[in-house]
């Protein structure tokens, strides 16, 4: 057999250019006019930019502009005027706004033609490569292990190749997803025409071409390495030290002394419960057994958890439903107090009933990075009109769990009754999945609510078998995303229920630290990330007055937090931000 190759199972694509190039250099001229004159409206530009380039469709006018974020009358007026000039003197705007996107691609096409010699200027024909843990990649995988037993047959029929194929592939080979008509056995139709699968006789028998074959041995080599890796991961993280806890949380509980105290007593308690015999606290707090901080494959279940609010209250028919279609549909789901979200998964550990005692001991839970929040159209209108729907996300995006999701349940002929137009909430949707990163779900009914919520669970149960779940500590948590994301693959390392709900709590105590991170929030334009990176170098009020004090002149307390870096780009602070922070905290008297 030749040498094994590796097979590469994804790409980067680069980033597209604006597909509104005029747009933007119209604004961007405006916001550095306003720059000059010293106007505030440079900031408005600069909003508005932000949003147009987050945008992926050309726009054919000012007009539809208006449905962005930043994009006022104003804005949109002074837009229209440029665009009738540029019209007036150069004809189709939205074609040629198309030319100039594509242009600088299909000059680089051409350059690659001329310089391709004596295979006729043809680009070479990539080869295909199923992606992982999707159907035909399950297929090649499965049909490539049964030739390698001995004395197989060397093919396999279609319902033996589903049931056998199944545990490799995280869609379904015989139930659609919901609002499609496929499954995963529609890829095989590829793999034929790949001619990497021959179908032959009648009952259908499936078998590896010599293509097919060489494919598979290479995939089933990664796999192998990824198994491989996963296992010395796993091995690493049990093995590893406390790392850096300088990320701050904005809703978490406080790093004090007080707090490590109480965290070592329940360990201590934890470990008495789970051993039986009482052991010294200072070995329990310096050498934690690895076996006692992770489940392993088999050991647990994945669960839904159901926000109570969810099925008391309100519409107590509309609730109750909700409840009957995830028992109709088989779904293992406990109603419970959730602090933040309506719904989330949960790890939970399967213990054995104990002899004399009347109910089986708890076991340890594991949230999942995933985590809903349900919101019909109508209280997505009142939530905007408080102020919970901005709240509610923020608390989202800091509870920890790495994957919010959005569930949206529309009203029908009702939502024009709301007391917000209904482009206002279409926009206030859009937002949360562009601008705030949300995985947004639209469906009709309660139904439909139940039919997602249904597949969820059942995705994330094939999603997380065979994997070893390490239990972190809310503490150590930070801004990235681990390696196994980057490959496609589930966290493994998932914080505890009870921290989770107890860090997520809305009106507890609050430190010094979180106040003042709040407090930073209100100044505008001072988002989370920035009051983030404000306090990992000026924790409280008083530090950051007294560096202001050892400053020498009011120039260098101006700029002091202007050098600060934040969130995943690194980008500086500013002068103007740094600037607006100084003058709240020194000065003397009433602002002007």
């Amino acid at each position: 057999m030749p040498a094994t190759e590796p097979v590469r199972l994804g790409r980067k694509r680069a980033l597209p250019s604006c597909p509104n190039p005029l747009f933007l250099k119209w604004l961007t001229e405006l916001r550095d006019e306003a720059k000059e004159k010293g106007l505030k409206i440079q900031y408005t530009y600069q909003k508005a930019i932000n949003s147009l380039n987050k945008y992926p469709l050309p726009l054919k006018n000012a007009k539809e502009a208006k449905i962005l974020q930043n994009f006022g009358d104003g804005i949109c007026k002074i837009l229209d005027e440029k665009l009738q000039r540029y019209y007036r003197e150069n004809g189709d705007v939205f074609r040629l706004q198309c030319v100039i996107i594509f242009s600088s691609k299909k000059n680089a096409a051409g350059d690659q033609r001329k310089d391709g010699g004596g295979d006729g200027g043809r680009k070479k024909k990539r080869e295909y490569v199923p992606q992982r843990r999707s159907g035909g990649y399950a297929v090649l995988l499965t049909l490539y292990k049964e030739t390698q037993v001995p004395g197989s047959k060397g093919y396999m029929f279609k319902m033996e190749l589903q049931t056998e194929a199944q545990h490799l592939c995280d869609k379904s080979f015989t139930v659609p997803d919901l609002g499609s008509k496929y499954t995963a056995w529609s890829s095989v139709s590829t793999l034929i025409q790949k001619n990497l699968l021959i179908k032959t006789h009648n009952p259908a028998r499936y078998s590896l071409t010599e293509g097919g074959l060489a494919l598979a041995e290479r995939l089933a080599s990664v796999e192998q390495t990824n198994t491989d890796g996963d296992r010395e991961e796993v091995r690493s993280e049990l093995e590893a030290t406390e790392e850096d806890d300088n990320v701050v949380d904005l809703t978490g509980s406080d790093e004090g002394e007080e707090e490590e105290e109480e965290n070592r007593i329940h360990c201590d308690v934890d470990d008495v419960r789970s051993s039986g015999k009482p052991q010294n606290s200072q070995t329990t707090t310096t050498s934690r057994k690895p076996n006692a901080e992770c489940l392993l494959p088999g050991t647990y279940e994945i669960m839904l958890c159901v926000d109570f609010i969810e099925t008391t209250g309100g519409s107590h028919h509309r609730k109750q439903e909700l409840v009957k279609e995830l028992q109709r549909n088989g779904v293992n789901f406990d109603i419970r107090k959730l602090n933040v979200g309506d719904f989330l998964w949960v790890a939970r550990e399967k213990v054995a009933p104990v002899a004399g005692q009347l109910r089986a001991p708890v076991g340890r839970e594991l949230v999942l990075d995933y985590i809903v929040e349900r919101k019909r159209m109508d209280d997505l209108c009142g939530s905007i009109i408080d102020g919970r729907f901005r709240e509610q996300k923020f608390r989202l995006k800091r509870c920890g769990l790495r994957k919010p999701i959005y569930l949206v349940e529309e009203c029908g002929s009702a939502a024009s009754h709301l007391s917000l137009p209904e482009t206002t909430l279409q926009q206030a949707i859009v937002n949360t999945q562009v601008v705030d990163g949300f995985f947004v779900k639209r469906v009709q009914d309660v139904r439909e609510s139940a039919a997602y919520l249904t597949i969820m669970t059942r995705f994330l149960t094939k999603l997380y078998q065979n994997r070893t779940l390490i239990c972190r500590s809310r503490e150590l948590e930070g801004d990235g995303g681990s390696d196994e994301e980057e490959r496609g693959l589930p966290s493994c390392s998932l914080m505890s229920f009870a921290e989770f709900n107890h860090g997520a709590v809305k009106n507890k105590c609050q430190t010094v630290r979180e106040v003042f991170a709040r407090q930073l929030m209100q100044i505008s334009g001072l988002s989370g990330d920035k009051a983030a990176a404000i306090l990992e170098h000026y924790s409280t009020p008083h530090s950051l007055l007294t560096a202001y004090e050892q400053c020498t002149s009011e120039a260098e307390k101006e700029k002091l937090l202007s050098s600060i870096r934040y969130g995943k780009l690194k980008r500086n602070l500013g002068p103007s931000l740094s600037r607006t922070v100084y003058q709240l905290y020194c000065t003397q008297g009433a602002l002007t």
